[in-house]
């Protein structure tokens, strides 16, 4: 396990590297932008802490008035109740017998929620859910564009959601309805081209399910790139931003539309600087194994002209076009992650900080993967 990196209250500066922390006042800024245009439009908050893993976030997301949070794991949803978080929605498909029972036995102490896209699986939660004395909330994932699990819009959708909703032990509780791959897409005329194509396939969705005789109450899904969209489709009841509070290099790649919402990087990976080999190249102490690595390498906050060019295991190269290299020896430098969620699964402490001082240390439930 990682040494506990810093103390509250001790000086930033003494934070061990390398660190993952977050600027308390821009994360609260953007944790307050996202719940007040959410409430405004009238919408549910459920913000996916997949990106975090920390339930000491999450509270704070609950404490603006998300009605709860998102997880992708049977284990991230025991992290997340063991902890005080009382609504928990698993945006994913649970079929192993052993996790059926933990999330079974987890919905015996908080309101816990479920996917389900194919019809052979509803026996395995009904029986599970019956067996722990629980009842699951159960929602049909439709496949609304991302390609990856959930089943064909309409008619289907209605099927399946039928047959949940006669199963014991399990109530239908809505349509998941979500676009990940629409997340990064560069322009807005993209993005929202690709939700009004969701849009159309979750209207077909309700509609079955309402040919069925069954009332859908919630529609939920949206993510930090496209969450707008969904608001102003007038279809969405519930918004799942998981990568707002803390944004990262892939994030800063889309183009934002004038007027639209706009969230700052409050995450970083503080690195030290342990070697000035030549005037324009410096070496920091975070490499491969401190940053997810999928989306690109990190950036350098704050050090005009600086570049991190290249990582091993342990070393990050950094260019220094303007020579001063030296200048940086003993430095401790802000990175930017290119991809912030399983970032973030590489620590087990995230430091928050408030101008030179550090204010919490929070854990970070990494390896939570079953």
């Amino acid at each position: 396990m990682q040494r506990v990196p810093a103390r509250p209250g001790a000086p930033v500066d003494t934070i061990d590297t390398p660190a993952l922390v977050v600027d308390l006042d821009i994360l609260e800024a953007n944790l307050d932008a996202m719940a007040a245009t959410v409430r405004a439009a009238g919408l549910r908050l459920r913000p996916h802490a997949k990106s975090h893993k920390c339930p000491a976030i999450a509270a704070m997301q609950v404490a603006r008035g998300a009605v709860g949070v998102c997880c992708q794991k049977t284990d991230e949803a025991a992290a997340l109740v063991d902890a005080g978080i009382g609504d928990v929605l698993v945006t994913n498909e649970v079929v192993a017998p052993v996790k059926l029972a933990r999330l079974a036995e987890l919905a015996r102490r908080a309101r816990v929620g479920v996917l389900c896209d194919d019809a052979r699986a509803v026996p395995l939660l009904s029986g599970a859910s019956t067996a722990a004395g629980a009842t699951l909330d159960v929602y049909v994932e439709a496949d609304v564009g991302g390609h990856r699990c959930g089943v064909a819009p309409g008619e289907a959708v209605g099927e399946l959601a039928r047959a949940i909703a006669d199963a014991p032990g399990l109530r239908f509780a809505g349509l998941h309805c979500y676009q990940g791959a629409a997340q990064h897409l560069r322009t807005p005329p993209e993005r929202r081209a690709a939700i009004e194509a969701a849009t159309r396939a979750a209207v077909a969705s309700r509609d079955a399910c309402v040919a069925r005789g069954l009332r859908v109450d919630m529609i939920t899904g949206a993510g930090t790139g496209t969450f707008e969209h969904e608001i102003a489709s007038g279809v969405w009841t519930e918004l799942q931003p998981g990568s707002y509070p803390f944004m990262d290099v892939d994030y800063a790649r889309n183009v934002t539309a004038d007027g639209a919402q706009r969230f700052r990087q409050s995450l970083f990976v503080l690195a030290g600087v342990m070697s000035t080999p030549a005037p324009t190249r410096a070496i920091c102490d975070a490499g491969l194994k401190a940053f997810a690595f999928d989306s690109g390498l990190p950036q350098v906050a704050d050090r005009d002209g600086a570049a991190y060019v290249k990582a091993s295991d342990e070393h990050g190269v950094l260019d220094v076009p303007a020579g001063n290299a030296a200048s940086l020896w003993g430095a401790r430098i802000r990175l930017v992650p290119g991809h912030v969620d399983p970032t973030f699964n590489l620590y087990d402490f995230v430091v928050g900080y408030r101008g030179e001082r550090v204010e919490a240390v929070w854990p970070v439930a990494r390896g939570t993967l079953g």
